[in-house]
Formats: structure tokens, C-alpha cells, sequence
């Protein structure tokens, strides 16, 4: 069988040299479609920490780059939903150079929670800080655990 030669002694170029130049040309749009996010397009999903007390349920989400008008909150049937939108920084053609390694990540997330119990959705708080989401949500009276007392069954 013949295979083509791969080094060629003359200056002219060849049909290979253009099929390694197109080649070059889609592995860099492979890498970057697989490695670098496009905008809104992108998915990611911050990490969630859920704590409880006796008297509140405590969450708190890590969101670095995002600013409170960024993130969204609500609590509806006992489902918490956190959302929102990190845009994305690079502005194609208007940066110099080109990306070695590009791990942040953009777009749009939403992330739920079914609550481990009843909260008082009218009471519930969020602060963000140095770009920490943390919610507080105090649980309704019917959710907090309350001691019974046991009768010793001799009286009446």
C-alpha cells in the first residue's frame, strides 16, 4: 500500500500543507468549544452548604465575581431556590493574546432545595459578603421540636 509522504524537499506548497493548517484550525475550535464556556451558554452550579438548628436553617453558597443584583432567592412549598447569572468577562476580539488554560465558568444556575422542614417564609433573611450568599430561614412554630411530658399512668 502507498502512503503519502510527509516530508516533502520542495518549496511549493502541497495539499498536506493545507490539510495540516485546516487541521490546526478545528482542534483549536474543538478546545475551545470542549475547554472555554460561551457566555450564558455555559453550566455551572455553585457549591452549597445546608446547616440546621433547632430553630433555623442555615444556607450558605459560595459566589465569587457575582454582585447582589446578580442572584436571585426565593421559597415557595417548602422549596428553596437560589439562581442567578455570572456574566462573562471576556470579550472576544477586544483581548490580546490567547487563552492557555480557561477553567472559570458563566452562564445562568439555579440550584434547589426541598427544605428539611416547615419555615417561615416571611421571616426568612439573606446577606451577601465578599461573595457569600448566606440565608437564614427561621422554621414555623410547628417545625420546632417541642418536648412532650409523659404521664406515669397512675393518676387520671
Amino acid at each position: 500500500m502507498l502512503y503519502p509522504t510527509l516530508w516533502r524537499t520542495s518549496a511549493a506548497p502541497s495539499i498536506w500543507d493545507e490539510l495540516s493548517a485546516t487541521r490546526r484550525d478545528v482542534d483549536r475550535v474543538l478546545d475551545r468549544f470542549f475547554n472555554q464556556p460561551a457566555g450564558t451558554q455555559a453550566f455551572w452550579a455553585p457549591a452549597v452548604d445546608v446547616r440546621e438548628t433547632n430553630d433555623e436553617i442555615h444556607v450558605t453558597t459560595e459566589l465569587p465575581g457575582l454582585a447582589p443584583e446578580d442572584v436571585h432567592v426565593t421559597v415557595e412549598n417548602g422549596v428553596l431556590t437560589i439562581g442567578g447569572e455570572k456574566k462573562q468577562e471576556l470579550q472576544e476580539g477586544k483581548e490580546e493574546g490567547s487563552y492557555h488554560l480557561f477553567e472559570r465558568r458563566y452562564g445562568r444556575f439555579e440550584r434547589s432545595f426541598t427544605l428539611p422542614r416547615s419555615v417561615n417564609a416571611e421571616q426568612v433573611k439573606a446577606r451577601f459578603q465578599d461573595g457569600v450568599l448566606t440565608i437564614v430561614l427561621p422554621k414555623a412554630e410547628e417545625a420546632k421540636p417541642r418536648k412532650v411530658q409523659i404521664d406515669n399512668g397512675k393518676g387520671r
